[in-house]
Parts: C-alpha cells; structure tokens; sequence
C-alpha cells in the first residue's frame, strides 16, 4: 500500500503496512492522561507486547512537536509518559497542535482519525466515549461516535465507560449507522464491569466473525459505484473485560455515583471530565479499578490483534 508522507512512521510499523501485515493502532491519552508514571509507560510497553504476541504490530499515536507520529520509540513512549506538555487531543485540537509544533495525546476519536489517515483498520483502546450522563440537556457529547461515523477503522474496546450514559449512547450510534458488536455475548459490557442491563445489538462468537463483519461492511456493503469512492465509517467491537478482573455493576455504580457528585461540586465539565471520574474512581476503590483498567486494556490489544490477522488474511486470499 501506498503510505501517506503526512505522517511518520517507526520503521516496524511502515514495513508491516507495505507487506500488507496486520498493525493495531493503540492510543496515547492513556498513556498520559489516563495513569501515573511510570506504570503508564510500563503499561504501554506491556499492551505493545501483547499485540506483538498476537502476531500483529502496535502502532502508538501521538503528536510529539507537531508531528503526527504512527508508532513510538521508546524514548518517544517515555517522553509521552512524563512530559506535562502533552496535552488531551481530540479531532478538532489536531490541525491546532500539528500547526503551532505541540505535543498532544491523541484520544479515541483522535486516533481513529489517524488510524484511518494511515491505512490501520483496527484499533484497541479501553472504553470508548459516549453521551456523558445528562447529555440530553447538556448536550456534551463523545466525538468518538460522530468519528466512528466517519473512519474506516473497528474500535475494541470493553464497552463504552461506565461513567457515561450507555443506553443513550446505543441509541446515538444507532442512528450514526455504526455497526456495534459483542464479542461472545448477548449483553453489552460496561467498561469495568460485563454487564450493563442492555442488550448488545450485535454478537460475534470469534474474532474471526468480526473480521468477516468488517470486510463484509467495507468490502459489500459500504463499496462505492462505478469508481466513486464508498461510504466511510468504522465498527466498534466490544469485548467484555475478563471475568477474573471484572468489577460487577451493582459493586462499581455507587463509587461512580460518587464520583460524579464530587465532579459536580468541583464544577468539571467538558473535556476534563472523563480524566477525573476515572482517576477518582481509582481512589475511591483503593486501586481496584486501576488493575482492572490495565487488565482490560491487555484483553482489548490481545484481541484486536487477533481481529487485524483474520481481516489481513481475508485480504491476502
């Protein structure tokens, strides 16, 4: 494939594209917005080596000097880590970093943008954004699912966060047309836990299945007409966190419920709002939702990479 010279690739990361080897596209805002150092660095490293493992490439997307970079060194991951320079990037925050030469942390929607940019179909991150809780009036709203509208790319992910609003966010993705599969059950997970009282609108037993699904959309269903380019947009495949990692929901929603009264009396709202609820909910359950947000993480990159060698494999058939 022909690789876009807009943005920079680790040599790894462009070799697998050109030879047409699967690559997982991984997120940087969990690196440095999302834990303390140095266990996000030691995280990144370990989630990198898991998708190595599973016989596919991580490919980590950042900005680092106004650069779009599409896979990080390791000097690079340890820069991401520490430097408070980095700030939380969204789609609309990245032709600002890129122009002005900052650094930014690329979020889900941001990552699916590059991914998409780069030719890298499936992305592993931990929970995607939604309808934050009192969307309906707020209208604070996750641009990862007007993303997933728009990129070519399948997010996994362990559901949408439990902090936010899963049945309006269903309902939004619903109407953006985007795909929303369950791996392996009926039920739609809910980030730390595998449950959340809402039937998942589609189910896949294997990461083989998803593959297909997703050749099926891009390839079929989504193809253009007589040379005209095909309608966009991504899927998002959700996989329940392990059952040995899982805190239930009726364990977890009251420390959320709390967490969020606390944000409302701090007066947080935008883009500062999922950093805090998730860090605060780390405290509150004394470490146990830090350990379960790693281990899902893991989980996600294991299977994404699984996901990425069935779609590359249809394609070299």
């Amino acid at each position: 494939m022909t690789l876009n010279p807009r943005l920079e690739y680790t040599p790894e990361v462009r070799d697998a594209l050109q030879t047409g080897r699967p690559v997982v596209a991984l997120e940087s805002t969990i690196v440095s917005h999302g834990m303390p150092y140095p266990q996000n660095v030691q995280t990144a490293r370990e989630v990198e080596a898991v998708v190595r493992q599973e016989g596919a490439v991580p490919a980590t997307i950042a900005v680092i000097g106004g650069r779009i970079k599409v896979g990080l060194n390791d000097p690079e991951l340890e820069q991401l880590g520490q430097d408070p320079t980095f700030g939380k990037i969204s789609t609309r925050d990245l032709p600002h970093t890129v122009a002005l030469g900052r650094n930014g942390a690329t979020t889900v929607a941001s990552t699916m943008r590059v991914a998409h940019l780069a030719g890298i179909r499936v992305f592993a991150t931990g929970g995607t954004g939604g309808v934050h809780r009192g969307g309906a009036l707020s209208m604070d709203v996750s641009a990862d699912l007007t993303e997933l509208s728009r990129s070519q790319v399948c997010v996994v992910s362990a559901g949408v966060k439990s902090i936010l609003d899963i049945g309006l966010t269903l309902e939004v993705l619903e109407t953006l047309g985007v795909p929303v599969l369950t791996l392996g059950s009926t039920e739609f997970p809910s980030f730390y836990s595998r449950s959340s009282g809402f039937t998942s609108p589609l189910t896949v037993d294997t990461p083989e299945q998803a593959a297909a699904v997703l050749r099926a959309k891009w390839d079929v269903c989504d193809a253009g007409m007589g040379g005209q380019p095909g309608q966009p947009g991504g899927a998002l495949l959700a996989n329940p966190i392990p059952h040995d990692a899982e805190i239930p929901a009726a364990e977890i929603a009251p420390h959320i419920d709390a967490a969020l009264r606390d944000m409302d009396a701090l007066g947080i709202t935008g883009k500062d709002t999922t950093p805090y609820l998730l860090g605060r909910i780390v405290e509150i359950t004394g470490g146990r939702s830090l350990v379960a947000n790693i281990a899902l993480v893991k989980n996600n990159a294991a299977v994404a990479a699984r996901v990425a060698a069935a779609y590359c494999g249809m394609n070299m058939n």
